[in-house]
């Protein structure tokens, strides 16, 4: 990248930068499918780095011990003294990580991650090792989501510099990027130019402190790449365009009165003895503003005016798959815990030999002459697997039919199960009805991800009569209790009005109907089943509160219902729970 070089594109520009100055900008997080784009130019950005540059890749699911490091068990057994085994992040010290399938890292790896591209350095405190090893790396987060929903943990992409989607990178830049290495420390910076980086920051919305660190690393990259001797006006703005762009919450506002005042007349402009002045912050941060909004594509300019943006990111925050929950047999390896092992553990073999090695030399010299294992393993040293499984969740709808309200309540919710059932293979969710009217309730639907079986379910359920509220609320809770048995996660949405007038054994009368839904709503709270109550009545009375806390549910009035509000309360009380 010269002065004279045809421009090339974000993504090789992003490429040749991050190959500079790989530890100080982070990373990138590259979004694209596996295909000829994401290795073209993963190859060329290693063809860029000088020759021995560490690049390692992170399989996903990777437990600590490689991770971050640990004990050498082969080593420790044959020496008698612990032996470090160096992590991945330690191997790849001033090098590239890349990390496949990124979106589905998990939450602790992700923040392990996170802190060690922070620290720059690894903390290995596990298996009678306390030692610090350098890891000063870059991360190249592939995200590899199919949907809006699947992402890379904020936390980690925001200690990224770049978002790219992959182009080829023209291979043959290695001796520019080690001569631009050479001299990145002696670009100069301009007192105006962080002024200025952080001002076009506040102007696009971006809170992130980092951003603008990003965005001046960046700069002397570019700068260093280029040849100058100091950064200038367009080293900065390939920096903001390729930093603040993606970052973008808002467009800038545009103040008419800060703008520059003409000269005066007693000013000579062919005054040659006069330095050429330059740029203050507020004229380089409008210089950067421009730049960065001149490169935002139209699509997301609309969406940034509208707000849309901050919509997608709520509602890719509601569409996480499932529930996660522990299990001591079965799922996906999480790591280890010590304990005894009983009937239904399972035995980590090598972590246990892990944990006893450093304490052999030792063990043996209590042992003295008497025969014995080679390996001694006590109590202590028991390791046991840990694993983690993704549960679907059943949703199951208790809707009271009766009255001359029925059919609107049923056909809200008809439509709040086809929105739910709509992303029903994003979240892994089921969805049940009950419905009760009469003297008795009725299971409508059982627990289906399939929408034209609930479509035709609910299509001719009549309306009218009593409210057995006390049978509704039985019948939801026993599937919510086979749900459970079943691995699965219950969520229990109850539409009523709140005025029951049948008890339990089919007698009517408000006063014992009420007393018999209050017991019939007390197991809901002791299970601790996620509940969401809807008040359907006209004008919501007092009992209906008084049910929902009784069964320890959100209570939500909504006299007219509507089935996108409902669907939205539905989701919100799942992401609580």
């Amino acid at each position: 990248m010269t002065d004279t070089a045809a421009p090339a594109s974000d993504a090789v520009q992003a490429a040749m930068l991050l190959a500079v100055d790989p530890a100080g900008l982070g990373g990138a997080v590259l979004r694209a499918a596996p295909g000829p784009a994401r290795e073209g130019w993963l190859a060329g950005l290693r063809a860029a780095l000088p020759t021995g540059t560490p690049w390692r890749r992170l399989p996903l699911g990777i437990p600590d011990s490689r991770l971050l490091g640990g004990l050498d068990l082969a080593g420790t057994l044959a020496a008698g003294r612990p032996v470090l085994e160096r992590g991945v992040l330690a191997e790849a010290d001033g090098g590239m990580v890349i990390a496949p399938m990124a979106e589905r890292l998990e939450a602790n790896t992700a923040a392990k991650l996170a802190a060690v591209l922070d620290a720059g350095h690894v903390a290995v405190q596990r298996d009678g090792l306390d030692l610090m090893l350098p890891a000063r790396v870059a991360l190249i987060a592939l995200d590899e989501g199919l949907t809006e929903e699947e992402t890379l943990p904020p936390a980690l992409a925001e200690r990224l510099a770049f978002r790219l989607e992959p182009e080829t990178v023209p291979l043959g830049a290695a001796p520019q990027i080690a001569v631009a290495r050479a001299r990145l420390d002696q670009v100069a910076v301009p007192d105006a130019l962080l002024a200025a980086l952080c001002g076009a920051a506040m102007q696009f919305g971006i809170a992130s402190l980092r951003a603008p660190l990003f965005a001046l690393r960046a700069a002397r990259a570019a700068a260093a790449l280029a040849g100058h001797e100091a950064v200038t006006e367009a080293d900065a703005a390939l920096a903001v365009r390729l930093v603040y762009g993606p970052r973008a919450t808002r467009l800038p506002e545009s103040d008419p009165d800060q703008a520059e005042p003409p000269p005066s007349p007693e000013e000579n402009p062919q005054d040659s003895d006069q330095p050429e002045p330059q740029p203050g912050p507020q004229e380089l941060q409008e210089m950067l503003l421009e730049a960065t909004r001149a490169a935002l594509p139209a699509g997301l300019l609309a969406a940034l005016g509208a707000g849309a943006r901050d919509a997608a990111r709520q509602a890719g925050a509601q569409g996480r798959e499932g529930q996660r929950r522990m299990s001591a047999l079965r799922g996906r390896p999480i790591g280890t815990r010590a304990g005894a092992l009983r009937a239904g553990a399972r035995l980590s073999l090598v972590e246990t030999l892990r944990a006893a090695a450093p304490w052999q030399g030792i063990r043996r010299r209590e042992r003295g002459d008497r025969p014995g294992p080679l390996v001694l393993v006590k109590q202590d040293d028991v390791r046991l697997l840990r694993f983690q499984q993704h549960t679907e969740t059943t949703a199951i709808f208790a809707v009271d039919a009766s009255g001359s309200a029925a059919l609107a309540r049923l056909a809200e919710a008809k439509g709040a199960v086809e929105l739910l059932l709509a992303d029903c293979y994003v979240r892994r969710d089921r969805v049940a009805v009950v419905a009760f009217r009469g003297r008795a309730a009725e299971l409508l639907l059982p627990p289906t991800n399939s929408l034209l079986r609930a479509k035709r379910s609910l299509a001719g359920l009549p309306g009218g009569g009593a409210t057995p509220l006390a049978a509704g609320i039985d019948a939801a809770m026993a599937l919510a209790e086979e749900a459970r048995r079943r691995g699965r996660t219950p969520l229990l949405v109850l539409l009523t009005d709140g005025r029951a007038n049948i008890a339990r054994d089919g007698t009517a009368g408000r006063p014992r109907a009420e007393a018999d839904a209050l017991a019939a709503a007390a197991p809901c709270r002791a299970a601790g089943i996620a509940t969401l109550l809807v008040d359907t009545a006209p004008r919501p009375q007092p009992f209906a509160k008084q049910l929902a806390e009784a069964m320890g549910a959100r209570y939500l009035a909504l006299p007219s219902v509507d089935s996108q509000k409902l669907s939205a309360a539905v989701a919100t009380t799942r992401e609580v729970a």
